[in-house]
């Protein structure tokens, strides 16, 4: 499978060169707050996303960090120092992805403005 997504304006692109695991929405605060809403991500094992152009870095916790496009504002990476994995936006996917959702994380932080299919995978942490 091969992916490749960008950013609004297209002044940050990437191509998946591995096989991105199944997407989960994240509804917690830091998600939300990013986004405007529910963000949804795919990830990938480090060295297997191809990324180019400027990527402006946010250290969003003392662990993680977020990537956004520093021209128009695109949320479009997020990368945990633990984790051997990095993670990026499937809604900055170009044309079909083949994905599918596996579920809902960090749901006891959700908004109270929306629900959830009780019948969807979720977790609370």
């Amino acid at each position: 499978m091969s992916l490749t997504g960008s950013c609004l304006c297209g002044a940050v692109t990437y191509t998946a060169t591995g096989t991105p695991g199944a997407p989960a929405a994240c509804h917690c605060t830091q998600c939300r707050k990013q986004s405007g809403h529910v963000w949804a991500s795919s990830y990938l094992e480090d060295g297997t996303l191809e990324i180019a152009g400027d990527v402006r870095w946010f250290q969003s916790s003392e662990k993680a960090r977020r990537g956004f496009c520093p021209t128009c504002g695109s949320a479009l990476f997020w990368d945990h120092e633990d984790d051997p994995f990095v993670c990026f936006s499937t809604g900055s996917i170009d044309g079909p992805t083949g994905l599918k959702l596996r579920g809902h994380i960090h749901t006891r932080t959700k908004g109270d403005y929306y629900e959830i299919n009780p019948n969807d995978a979720q977790r609370e942490e």
